[in-house]
């Protein structure tokens, strides 16, 4: 059907043009952004290094990228900035800012930048520059929309509520544990896993924007990143999950490479589901995408010994509504620290939207026609 669809294009175009489309106008640049504007809207949700790393991908494809991150962490330098000025934490956002930020290389490495020595060592200038930012703002969404301003953020970065909010986790054995930063290490130490998590207060009111987003998406993307203390914190909040279930969009999730300490150790592919729709309160992802590379023996060994393993893929423990797609995910980045490959990850997000978005409108032959393009070329 396409086929005579991207004919039926270049017809039109030759017709109000006068000329036949040229191959080499999808490579020049001025277009090039009008068709990042024109791109698919893509909504990725969850925190910490995982949903950062994915956003850099992302951006070579589409620039109606929201981006919505928890804001439950309370250790580190964000810890800090939260208790001492009591403003929402900036880690998590800083770092999708960055991704997805079209700035000269310094600024990114400025904002990344953290302090050797001194009471500000282990801070970053980033946190400090919103801390700032937040300072001279009436709240801090707009210190947020300010940051973007600076950075030439293309898309949007969400804080998923503006509420001071505590992540409490519910272990197998009863005990409640309160606090992002030590969940992970009161189930280590006492050999527990989690049952259930939830936010104080329960009551939780979500950016209207983030909630927009998530209406108007073409695709939501959930990870990769920590299970329970960086996707969880989002879709917990009810109006949240029931947005996401009630979309039209298609649900992506990206599974971890590995089980992490403290939070999903002895995981499975299908325990991460699970856990994921039992908070959400019903079935609603319909692709997964989970990494069939193998992990050089070098790094493999070292995560090992710190008490992590791969992710096992048991397939025939996930319910067959659900497409799994396997990928080479390993990337080890300059710091020996094993990543998902961003451009591969994205380049799969934007196959699934190819297939199961664009055929079902036909308004968006163009995007289709620009895009498979992109991908030949990115091939």
């Amino acid at each position: 059907m396409y086929a005579s669809l991207k004919l039926a294009f270049k017809n039109a175009m030759m017709i109000i043009t006068g000329e036949p489309v040229d191959k080499e106008k999808f490579s020049n640049k001025f277009f090039e952004q009008k068709m990042l504007v024109r791109g698919p809207k893509i909504v990725a949700i969850g925190g910490g290094t995982g949903l950062s790393t994915m956003l850099r991908g992302l951006k070579e494809y589409t620039t109606n990228i929201t981006a919505i991150v928890t804001v439950a962490d309370d250790g580190g330098g964000s810890g800090k900035l939260r208790r001492t000025l009591g403003m929402l934490p900036p880690g998590d956002i800083r770092n999708c800012l960055v991704a997805l930020a079209h700035t000269e290389p310094l600024m990114e490495e400025l904002m990344q930048y953290r302090f050797k020595d001194g009471e500000l060592k282990g801070q970053s200038f980033g946190n400090l520059f919103i801390a700032a930012m937040n300072g001279i703002s009436s709240n801090f969404e707009e210190a947020i929309k300010k940051m973007s301003d600076v950075l030439a953020v293309k898309g949007k970065v969400y804080p998923v509520t503006l509420t001071d909010v505590t992540l409490c986790a519910r272990l197998k054995n009863g005990e409640v544990v309160k606090g992002e930063s030590i969940i992970p290490e009161v189930c280590y130490e006492k050999r527990q896993q989690i049952d259930y998590i939830y936010l104080e207060p329960q009551d939780v009111k979500p950016l209207d924007e983030a909630i927009a987003a998530i209406e108007e998406a073409d695709c939501i993307v959930i990870g990769p990143g920590s299970l329970y203390t960086s996707i969880m914190p989002n879709l917990v909040i009810k109006e949240v999950a029931e947005a996401v279930k009630k979309s039209k969009a298609i649900k992506v999730y990206i599974s971890n490479i590995m089980t992490q300490l403290g939070e999903t150790e002895g995981y499975k592919l299908s325990d991460h589901i699970n856990a994921i729709e039992k908070h959400c309160g019903g079935q609603f992802i319909n692709f997964v995408i989970a990494n069939n590379g193998k992990i050089p023996e070098e790094y493999f060994k070292k995560y090992k010994s710190d008490g992590q393993d791969v992710v096992e893929n048991d397939v025939e423990n996930i319910r067959e509504t659900i497409d799994i797609i396997f990928k080479n995910l390993v990337h080890i980045n300059e710091n020996g620290l094993l990543r998902h490959n961003t451009h591969v990850l994205a380049k799969t997000i934007m196959e699934l939207i190819i297939k199961y978005v664009f055929p079902n409108d036909r308004r968006r032959v163009l995007d289709y026609y620009y895009l498979s393009e992109r991908l030949k070329h990115k091939r």
